[in-house]
């Protein structure tokens, strides 16, 4: 199978998808901005490999939600302009998988950083 771009093409397109997200998502710019404040702070909490691995992961999947849902809302918007129930519910449902991605990063940034903050005070 050959391929359409060169890879490095395939490069720009991604980047150009990440650099639209923050460019147009009010909520992509939170996450990152949380992502941000909660990297520095473990940095400072001297998180373990392990830690550090848990909490990228849990950081990048929040984040490759908030791009799969800001991908099907585009798409949605595309299929069906105006207002339809099953539009509205694939927008809706697509949020809130964002939203259990948040939840549980808030569960698993509670049992990081909890005790870490114990030891610290």
């Amino acid at each position: 199978m050959s391929r359409k771009y060169p890879i490095t093409k395939s490069f720009r397109f991604a980047f150009s998808g990440l650099k639209s997200a923050v460019k147009r998502e009010p909520n992509f710019r939170i996450h990152v901005f949380v992502a941000i404040i909660t990297i520095v702070a473990a940095y400072f909490l001297n998180f373990t490999l392990s830690e550090w691995t848990i909490l990228v992961f849990t950081i990048f999947l929040v984040m490759t939600f908030e791009l799969l849902n800001t991908a099907l809302e585009a798409l949605v918007n595309l299929v069906s302009p105006e207002l339809r129930p099953e539009a509205k519910i694939a927008k809706d449902v697509s949020a809130a998988v964002v939203l259990m991605a948040a939840f549980f990063s808030i569960i698993v940034g509670t049992f990081l950083f909890l005790p870490k903050i114990f030891l610290f005070l």
